[in-house]
């Protein structure tokens, strides 16, 4: 019986059952348009997704290096970033004219307002960042930030594209 046991668990274990995939949840675009999580993922590239918000200081300065290095991360892997803003319903109406303020050009921005998306994602604090890969299953995370840690990020992007 014990050996039985013992072969199922290896086989759920290397058949990633315990693998995280992207849940389903309601956001929003900077338009208000609702948006559902998944349809977020093309199932073609690796995804970075960064929780942030326009109060977080640290947030701002991780999203600033990001956006000087995505057009060649994107010219060398196909990655692509997505900010998902976890401003409150009181301080969201900020969010779409603060990014088009600091022209970050290379993200796609989406609003959290309840903190769904980001609680069904079990993340605590901003920033947290997490690479996807093409399956939508967690490759790697990141919490807070310091300048460098894009470099680190960039580094599992290239393992990981290949």
């Amino acid at each position: 019986m014990k050996k039985i046991v013992l072969v199922f668990l290896i086989t759920i274990i290397n058949s990633n059952v315990f693998a995280q995939n992207i849940p389903s949840v309601q956001i929003k675009d900077l338009n208000q348009k609702i948006v559902n999580t998944q349809e977020l993922f093309d199932g073609e590239s690796l995804t970075i997704v960064s929780f942030w918000a326009t109060w977080c200081k640290p947030c701002i300065k991780e999203l600033d290096a990001y956006n000087e290095n995505m057009e060649e991360w994107t010219e060398e892997t196909g990655v692509k970033l997505i900010a998902i803003s976890v401003d409150n319903t009181r301080s969201m109406s900020r969010v779409a004219p603060f990014v088009n303020g600091r022209r970050w050009d290379n993200i796609q921005f989406y609003l959290d307002p309840n903190e769904d998306f980001k609680r069904a994602m079990n993340v605590v604090n901003i920033p947290h960042t997490i690479l996807l890969d093409k399956d939508g299953k967690i490759i790697w995370q990141h919490n807070s930030y310091t300048e460098g840690d894009e470099y680190e990020l960039y580094d599992v992007i290239k393992e990981k594209s290949n």
